[in-house]
């Protein structure tokens, strides 16, 4: 297998000089391809919204659980809120690969096949994703691709696959940036549209070379249902909403149109209070980020089920422009976060970090906005805009009047702001 992987490798080196890369800090997001030579494009006009096994279930996944979960996500009005990818994550294969070196699907967990399960999942209007890891074994011990990239590929489009998601573990000295571009050109050979997920935690700096290789790339370590403290796992320490929140504003200017900063799944439903679910939610959705939801749907809440299916604060994050929020302003634990939107429009979130009720007096007329990078600047002497409170679903005002409200500790207010 060495020979066979050096030849991939090589094969990953000559596709650097094709991959679309953007290096420059005051390059706009563009749409972009994976390759000069790619026919397959625009995979993720706006940040792609789905659900993905690990957070809940780890790698105790089966075929009727699954089925299941399918059903769920239809009939819980998930899909119905553009939810779109359903993922299976680690634990899917066998432990080894057949004879002929090819990945094989657990039996006893899916004793139909993962074509057959790919199938009920496109049943369902729903596209398919799967996981695997660029090294020799996946994070929880499974055979890793690492020198089967352009077979596993072709084995992903024979299933169905429409989206990877692609680790990291058990990865040696492998160079970040050529070992996924290596498997982006495989899963480009296959002529399928395979949406890539990146999964290398950040630790390379995809943002700076990730636009036109894949589609997603993750920019931070693991996060857990813990709103501002992180949890040290022994090896590595899983991180908080908050930690993740504070790595965003750094890397905006990398994220836009078919090339979306990860700052990984949703953690709503999977233990915080409600108020910090929705903040949760709500900065996912202010900074242009895949909202891939890791709960337990057949037990969703009905307050949980409010938050993920929410079209407003939803329409927030897929706006065509798709660009992140900036931080505008903090003190004393509470921020304010601003959006530019397309037609004009702004998304302003009142973000309390604090662990105490916070009062808001928002002067607009004092407090301009001005977004420097994308030149997008709204002046409220000069013109008055029309607020409504997006999770409240009520008119606040305008902005000739000073805004204020109270927030609960761990909560937030989300308001758009739209020309009169």
């Amino acid at each position: 297998m060495k020979s066979i992987y050096n030849h991939i490798t090589l094969t990953g080196l000559i596709g650097l000089l094709s991959i679309n890369v953007v290096l420059a800090q005051n390059e706009a997001p563009v749409q972009t391809q994976r390759s000069a030579n790619a026919k397959i494009t625009n995979l993720a006009p706006t940040p792609p919204m789905g659900w993905n096994s690990w957070n809940t279930f780890q790698t105790r996944i089966d075929e009727k659980l699954l089925r299941d979960m399918v059903d769920t996500y239809v009939s819980s009005g998930m899909r119905d809120a553009g939810y779109k990818y359903f993922t299976l994550d680690d634990g899917w294969m066998s432990m080894d690969r057949d004879q002929n070196g090819q990945l094989v699907a657990d039996p006893k967990k899916f004793p139909s096949g993962m074509k057959a399960f790919a199938d009920y999942v496109h049943s369902k209007g729903l596209k398919f994703g799967i996981y695997n890891c660029a090294g020799d074994k996946t994070c929880a011990g499974y055979p890793g691709t690492r020198g089967h990239e352009y077979e596993d590929a072709r084995l992903y489009a024979s299933w169905g696959v429409d989206l990877l998601k692609y680790d990291w573990c058990n990865t040696d000295s492998l160079n970040a940036r050529e070992a996924y571009i290596t498997m982006a050109r495989a899963l480009q050979a296959t002529g399928r549209p395979i949406l890539f997920s990146l999964c290398e935690w950040g630790n390379h700096q995809p943002w700076l070379w990730a636009n036109g290789v894949g589609e997603i790339y993750r920019a931070t370590g693991d996060i857990t249902a813990n709103f501002d403290k992180d949890k040290h796992m022994g090896t590595w320490t899983a991180l908080s909403v908050l930690t993740i929140v504070d790595k965003q504003p750094a890397i905006r200017q990398y994220n836009g149109p078919n090339h979306w900063n990860d700052p990984d799944m949703l953690e709503v439903g999977n233990g915080m209070s409600f108020a910090e679910d929705k903040a949760h939610f709500t900065m996912w959705c202010m900074l242009s980020a895949p909202l891939v939801a890791g709960n337990d749907l057949r037990k969703m809440s009905a307050p949980t089920q409010s938050i993920l299916t929410n079209k407003d604060v939803i329409a927030i994050n897929q706006d065509a422009l798709g660009i992140a929020a900036y931080r505008n302003s903090s003190e004393n634990g509470l921020e304010t976060w601003v959006k530019p939107l397309s037609n004009g429009s702004w998304a302003v979130c009142f973000l309390n970090r604090s662990d105490n009720a916070q009062n808001v007096a928002y002067n607009w007329a004092k407090n301009p906005l001005n977004d420097s990078f994308f030149k997008r600047t709204a002046d409220f002497n000069a013109e008055v805009y029309r607020l409504r409170d997006v999770w409240g679903k009520t008119g606040a005002g305008t902005t000739k009047s000073v805004f204020t409200t109270a927030i609960p500790a761990h909560d937030v207010v989300l308001l758009l702001l739209k020309r009169r």
